[in-house]
């Protein structure tokens, strides 16, 4: 009995893989077995031009990291108020 399921189950992938490739286009592969080889693109391709990194950011000083701090407290002592 599981030897006929098997033998069934391999019969209707086949059949699934047919039809696939049938409804797909593929009609020389569903028939002759032979996988159709792709058309060479009409245009040749073109490389891209490469891309610029952008400028390094500037560091940040120490009164604009003392200014942030500042606002964070601030904020982190508003949220814990309300």
């Amino acid at each position: 009995m599981v030897f006929e399921a098997i033998v069934v189950g391999v019969i209707l992938l086949a059949l699934g893989y047919w039809a696939t490739m049938f409804v797909m286009g593929r009609r020389d592969d569903v028939l002759h077995g032979k996988f159709v080889a792709d058309e060479p693109a009409a245009e040749p391709v073109r490389p891209k031009p490469r891309v610029q990194s952008a400028p390094p950011a500037p560091q940040p000083n120490k009164d604009s990291l003392q200014a942030l701090l500042t606002v964070i407290k601030q904020d982190l002592h508003d949220a814990a108020r309300s």
